[in-house]
């Protein structure tokens, strides 16, 4: 109880109702009162608006997101109307945007069932209309899903399997973004990073040769052959200019695309990478592809995972591990060897001062596949790079510290 006459309840309630519902439909509203339902408006004002809305716990786009989502399943048409036209509000708190908008009736079509998130549609898109959103004709067969893509193979040899995911928010693409994988892994190692990227950016993913869902061609490779498979890739989709950012292998692959296609690239991103190894490490390599020869890629599964991923990720984050290792032994042997004799023979150091595009340079503070030393050299020869390490991370960085990893590349963008 307080003797101060000034309702704080009501007042706090009131902000956040005309914060998130926009001053406009709060003023009709309270305009509206009467002797009968004024009783009701200081109620729903001061507990939802203040008792609930005002709780620290959740930000507001959540919350709104939850009742979206609840009114979907009861049935409240009048309510889920008010916060989608709410949420559309240019500047609003708690804004959605349609794209956000469509993933919240997705998601109530599973758990408060079709029907109503089919009504949900219905009422949205005519909302969308009224606000002057196009909505273009679409075909629901070429819609891919937003968190794969579009997929495809080239149709030049050997035959690279991609994902191409466009812009989420229906703009034209703020750039072309290409993702270049690490040795014995494939494209769905950038899920999380592409996901966020295609916000605003047109994102390829592909399979390098002899992995994934692309070609293993015999014989021993080397990084000019992969650096023409990229090209003939971004020729074949017609990309123009790119941001490319590759990890280890991948990193191999761009410097070397730099170099013998500088039309193609536009900024690179060389991460967890080398530009060359001493003549042991070189040593290292053969061995690697005798033992894959002899005993299969079983053979140096467990090492590979110990040098890919430290100690304590592994402890923690076994099933992603266990993943990633299924990943590598499920590699065609014959790519793999193909790319270890690529990777083991890079050679990339003397020529780095030709590449004059802006250029970042990630590395782990724990990777001993590829030191941090290797990375300053890489980052030393190009002019303008700059070097950034990332703590506690190994040498796929991208998936021990994916927010690390991602705000790098995202304050280089």
């Amino acid at each position: 109880m307080t003797i101060d006459p000034f309702d704080h309840d009501f007042e706090r309630g009131l902000q956040n109702r005309r914060t998130i519902l926009g001053d406009e439909w709060v003023d009709r509203s309270l305009n509206n009162a009467n002797a009968f339902n004024a009783d009701f408006q200081n109620l729903i004002t001061r507990f939802a608006w203040n008792e609930i809305w005002g709780r620290p716990g959740l930000e507001f786009k959540t919350r709104r997101a939850i009742v979206l989502s609840i009114t979907i399943a009861l049935g409240r048409w009048e309510e889920f109307e008010l916060h989608v036209r709410a949420a559309l509000r240019p500047g609003a708190e708690g804004g959605m945007s349609p794209d956000e908008l469509k993933e919240v009736l997705m998601q109530s079509a599973i758990y408060a069932g079709v029907p109503a998130a089919n009504t949900a549609f219905a009422h949205t898109q005519q909302i969308l209309r009224e606000a002057g959103h196009s909505l273009a004709p679409t075909q629901p067969g070429s819609v891919p899903h937003p968190g794969v893509g579009r997929a495809g193979r080239t149709a030049s040899r050997p035959a690279l399997h991609y994902t191409v995911r466009e812009p989420r928010n229906g703009q034209l693409p703020r750039r072309t973004i290409v993702l270049s994988h690490a040795l014995g892994m494939d494209l769905a190692m950038w899920d999380g990073l592409a996901n966020l990227l295609a916000e605003d950016s047109r994102v390829i993913a592909y399979d390098h040769r002899g992995h994934g869902g692309s070609e293993a061609p015999e014989g021993a490779y080397d990084m000019a052959a992969l650096a023409d498979d990229a090209a003939r890739l971004l020729l074949e989709l017609g990309t123009g200019p790119v941001t490319w950012i590759g990890l280890s292998m991948g990193g191999m692959v761009g410097q070397e695309l730099a170099l013998r296609h500088p039309s193609l690239v536009q900024a690179l991103v060389i991460a967890n990478s080398s530009s060359g190894y001493p003549e042991a490490a070189r040593d290292g390599w053969k061995q690697r592809i005798a033992t894959v020869r002899e005993g299969g890629i079983e053979a140096i599964a467990d090492t590979v995972m110990g040098r890919y991923f430290h100690e304590a990720f592994r402890a923690t984050h076994a099933g992603t591990v266990a993943r990633w290792r299924r990943r590598l032994t499920s590699t065609d042997p014959v790519g793999y060897v193909g790319c270890c004799h690529a990777v083991g023979n890079v050679d990339t150091t003397s020529r780095l001062p030709s590449i004059s595009v802006p250029t970042l340079v990630i590395a782990g503070e724990l990777d001993q596949g590829a030191p941090v030393a290797m990375s300053q050299t890489i980052a030393d020869a190009i002019p303008g790079a700059r070097l950034v390490v990332l703590a506690d991370a190994s040498h796929i960085a991208a998936i021990e510290q994916p927010a690390a990893f991602a705000r790098a590349v995202q304050l280089f963008l």
